[in-house]
This record gives structure tokens, sequence and C-alpha cells, in this order.
């Protein structure tokens, strides 16, 4: 079995069955059922001058040649007029944390340094809703962070008042809300102190690497994909020092690791998802490639037809960024992302580049031996479940919509150390499990007045698994307001139907589709329309979407509803779709 030596950013434990943050791991899996994988299609004629790379390295940093520039996108000219990277790599922040907003304006070299080349840091300006205030957005591999980490970040939104909170993302992630420009350079120092980084988490970069919020843990996992998650993320971003080669791609791209038969991760909608694979006795992975979602398209992941053993999981991934990254399209963003280059080099001409930029230049065929059982039923991590440690339990929680303030995170923070191992691991549904937690101090942290009142083990059924963007609260794009509504929406349907079964309803502000509403039993995107004559707030209703190994994208089943009118549709497709009974009806029964 293959072998990775990796250094955990996760606290150290001091009993038995407990990983240290420097101990050497060996991963390895027992192969479950033999499943074949359909073998690679499509290929593309394509003219030779089109496989040489669009980008050179100049001064330290990769740009576009000039020879590509024509009919580039408004994005790759402020990436040609200023390197981004320089705002981190050349302490460009710290001198712009000192101009004002006003003199800032007052230039467009600072004023797209604020609003498009801090996403770089992570910085996103919310300048149509929130002016002068920044979203943060972290890297946190697998989702894994720390009682520490999360007090530090609760510290900084704190100072913000109400315009400072916080969210779990869908890419298992943190983002904090509130920041001031002038803050920036000290909260960077401290993100590092606390062994968090928010470098190259937004705009053309590779976002949060995402895997089994159970790794570690989990009784029934193929393998812990913490290490994996953690050299990858350490890879992409230098160590969190910035690494500018993969600063520049043409898009934003996803990456994941499975590491359960659950497929908590999603992998059909990542740029690039690990599926976990034995080959000639070795444990390695068969890689999906080029699933995303934007306004205009959305596309699952295929099967690039390729394994590589545990090893290459970092020069596997470095040969297809530098595929994307040289070869992809600047010019329509809606037409940048990595799917729409394997489109036009066909899947055994975006292969056979990728094998170019392989170590040795070799890439093995896919292995039929796929280690993900493919009729496993999906298990449901909130509330109390052992853990392969004996004596030793986590507890799911659930975060309504994923928000939280800052007393609630020092709390968590609390409850971590106290009753588990000072760690918290964050899930792409928007919730929080504590992990490590000793069988005898189950009954004293479900007491606990937090779990109580805000943030149960045991939420109600169609609660659990609802999902919501960030919305026109916090951001420009958003068309709708989303987060109050969804859990508005979702309480008033409550009191209307029982419902026997979890039915996932993601609420998503716009079309970008940060909640992923494709993938949801029923989605919401947001839209205006029309009612009574006057333009209100709606949503293009979307029914069908699956997770898990027959996971397959929802489709618009009504559009532009108006939200005042969306409870009683609910309601019908719960009855009609999903077995849900009226409760009238319950109560005339009895």
């Amino acid at each position: 079995m293959a072998s990775l030596s990796v250094k955990f950013l996760s606290p150290s434990w001091s009993t038995g069955n407990i990983i240290s943050r420097t101990t050497k791991l060996q991963l390895h899996a027992t192969p479950a059922e033999t499943v074949a994988v359909p073998p690679a299609t499509g290929s593309t004629s394509v003219e030779a001058d089109r496989l040489e790379p669009r980008v050179e390295q100049k001064d330290g940093y990769f740009v576009l040649k000039e020879k590509f520039r024509k009919g580039i996108n408004p994005q790759e000219k402020i990436k040609i007029e200023k390197e981004p990277m320089g705002l981190f790599m050349e302490n460009g922040i710290e001198e712009l944390a000192k101009i004002s907003l006003e003199e800032i304006e007052n230039s467009k070299l600072t004023k797209d340094d604020i609003d498009v080349r801090l996403k770089w840091l992570g910085l996103f300006h919310r300048r149509k809703k929130h002016y002068g205030r920044f979203m943060m957005r972290l890297k946190l591999p697998n989702g894994v962070t720390t009682s520490a980490q999360t007090r530090y970040l609760a510290n900084v939104i704190n100072k913000y008042g109400k315009d400072g909170c916080a969210d779990v993302t869908t890419r298992q992630n943190w983002q904090i809300r509130g920041v001031e420009l002038p803050d920036v350079p000290e909260i960077l120092k401290g993100l590092d102190e606390v062994g968090l980084t928010s470098l190259q988490s937004g705009m053309d970069n590779v976002r949060n690497p995402v895997g089994n919020p159970l790794a570690g843990i989990d009784p029934h996992e193929i393998v812990d994909t913490r290490p994996y998650n953690n050299l990858l993320s350490q890879y992409i971003t230098a160590n969190s020092r910035g690494n500018p080669a993969f600063t520049n791609l043409p898009r934003k791209w996803n990456v994941c690791v499975i590491g359960s038969h659950d497929l908590y991760e999603h992998p059909h909608i990542n740029d690039l998802a690990y599926m976990p694979a034995t080959k000639n006795g070795l444990f390695g992975f068969n890689l999906l490639v080029g699933g995303f979602f934007s306004p205009k398209r959305c596309a699952e992941a295929i099967p690039l037809d390729a394994w590589v053993p545990a090893d290459d999981v970092v020069s596997s991934c470095k040969a297809i960024l530098e595929t994307f990254r040289d070869l992809g399209t600047r010019g329509n963003r809606q037409k940048c992302r990595m799917m729409w280059l394997i489109d036009e080099l066909g899947l055994e001409g975006f292969r056979a580049e990728v094998v170019k930029r392989m170590p040795h230049q070799e890439l093995e065929r896919a292995s039929s031996e796929d280690l993900v059982q493919k009729q496993w039923e999906r298990r449901d991590y909130l509330g109390v479940h052992p853990q392969k440690q004996e004596g030793y339990s986590f507890v799911g929680l659930h975060i309504p919509v994923g928000r939280l303030q800052a007393d609630e995170m020092d709390e968590l923070a609390r409850l971590a150390e106290e009753y588990g191992s000072g760690e918290l691991r964050l899930t792409v549904e928007q919730n929080i499990i504590i992990p490590n937690i000793e069988n005898s101090k189950i009954e004293a942290l479900l007491k606990e007045p937090l779990l109580k009142e805000k943030y149960s083990p045991e939420p109600s059924i169609l609660m659990k698994t609802l999902v919501a963007c960030t919305g026109n609260q916090f951001c420009g794009q958003a068309i709708i307001e989303t987060k109050a509504r969804a859990l508005k929406v979702t309480e008033d349907v409550e009191r209307l139907v029982s419902v026997t079964r979890p039915v996932r309803m993601h609420w998503t502000g716009c079309p970008n589709t940060c909640a992923q509403v494709q993938v949801a039993d029923i989605g919401f995107m947001g839209c205006m329309t029309r009612k009574d004559g006057k333009i209100v707030e709606g949503a293009d209703v979307f029914l069908g979407g699956r997770i898990g190994s027959d996971s397959h994208l929802g489709e618009v089943y009504k559009k532009a509803v108006p939200c005042d009118d969306l409870v009683p549709l609910v309601v019908d497709i719960l009855v009609e779709k999903f077995g849900a009974v009226l409760r009238e009806r319950e109560e005339g029964e009895e």
C-alpha cells in the first residue's frame, strides 16, 4: 500500500488510536465490489498550434502571451495590467490597506485591486450591499478546523458588530463577513499564527479541497482523505506562501478526494474527483474530470479513463491543472471552465495533454476495481454516532443554513475542547461535527444550552438537509434573499405536511448556483418575477437532483414562481412526489 507523510493542522491526541501532527500514515483500503468503469469516449482533431501553451512565465508569475490576448475577457485584462498575487507575495496589501477608500476610488488600478485582485487573497468587496466591507474566504482542507482557529475567526468578526458573522459553505469551508480593509494585514498575520490561510481561495484559483467529513473516525470509511487534501492544499498554495504556478487559471477549479461510500464530497460536480480504486494490488484513485455549475451550463464530471497510485495524487492534480492553465480559453467567462476545454480537445485529446505533463509522461488507464459500493445507502451524520476508535463518538450538529455569530463560534470552540479533542469538522451541507468525544461525556454534551436552543443534533426532517447561499443580504450578485426565507418557507411547510424521509432543499440567490440547486431534491434559484402587476422576488424551482452513486442533475420544474407563492407549491410537490401527508388529513384520520 502507498504511504504519505503529512502534517495535520488538527490537534494532537493524547490517547490510544490517536494520530499526532507528524505521524506517518499508512493509507490503505480493502477492495469492495468490483464495478467496471465505462471506457472513455470522444476525440477531436485539434490543430497543432492549438496545443501551444497560452501562458508563459515572467518575473516569477504566469502571464498570458501577447499573441493570445485578442478577445480576452475583462478579468484577464485586469490580471495582465497588474499581477494580483503581488498584493500578497510582494506585500502590496500593506500599502493598499493604508489608502482611504476615497483615494482608492479615484484610481482604476486600486479600484480593481479592491474589487477584483483582492479575491486572490480571499477577500470579496461587498460594494453593492456593504460598501467598504469584505467577505473573507478561508482555505480549510477537508473541512477540519480547530477550536483555536474557530475562536480566532470569532474574535475577528466580533469587532464588526451586526455586519460581522460567519458562514459554513458548500465547500466545507469558513467564510467571515464584515472585514474592513485597514484590518486585513493584521488579520492575515493572525490567520498564519493559527494555521489558516485565505490565499488563493477566490477568482481564477483552486477552491477548498473537499473530503469525507468523517475522515479518520468513520468505521466504514474506504480511506482517510485528510492527508491527501492537506497535501493538495499545501502544494497549491505553497504552504500558504503563494504558488504562482496556479494563480492564473482560466477560471475557478474544484477538487475533492472521496473517502467513503456515501460520497459526501459530491464528486460529480467537481473539476477533478479522486475515486478510490485498487489496481494490481495497489491502492489508488480513478479520476473524474469536468464537473461544474454556471449560469449557462451545468455538467457532471466524466471518467478520464485514468488511475493513479496514492503517491501520485499531487502530481496528477498538477498535470491536470497545468493542462487547464496552459490551454484553457480566456474569452467568454461562461465558456472558460475546464469542461469546455475537454469538449474542444476531446476526452482522449485532453487526456493526452495531461499525460505530457505527468512525471515520466505516463498515466495508467482506469481500474475496474472501484472501491465505492454503488448500492450504499447514504448515512445521516447528524446526531450521535460511534467512531472507529473504541469508546469514542462524534456528534453532528445542525447549523441552520450555515450562519453563525461570534459568540456561537466561541461556544462551539469551548464544546470541542471540553468534550472532544479541540477539533470541529465542517460539511458541504453547512453543518458541523464535533469528533473524538468520550462516550461518557455524550450525555453532558447533549444537555448543553447551545445544542438545546440553536444547533440541534436532531433537527426536523426537512431542516436537516436545508442549504442556502449567502443571498442578497450580503452578496451583490444575489437576486433574492435566501437564508431567512429558506428557514421561513421550510417552517411554514412543516406546519402543513408530514414527511417520512429527508428531502434535500437548496436555495441559491442567482444563476451562479453557489448552493448547488441542481443536486437538490427541490431547488430554488432566485429571479425577479411579477405578481399582481408588481415586480417581486421569485424563484425557478428545480426537481430531481440526486447525489450519491446514481447522481444526476435536476431540471427546471416551474419557472418564476413568486416567493410568496412557494409554500403551497412545495406542499404540493412533497405530497405528489415525496409521499408527504397533509397534517390536517393526519389529524382527521386520528
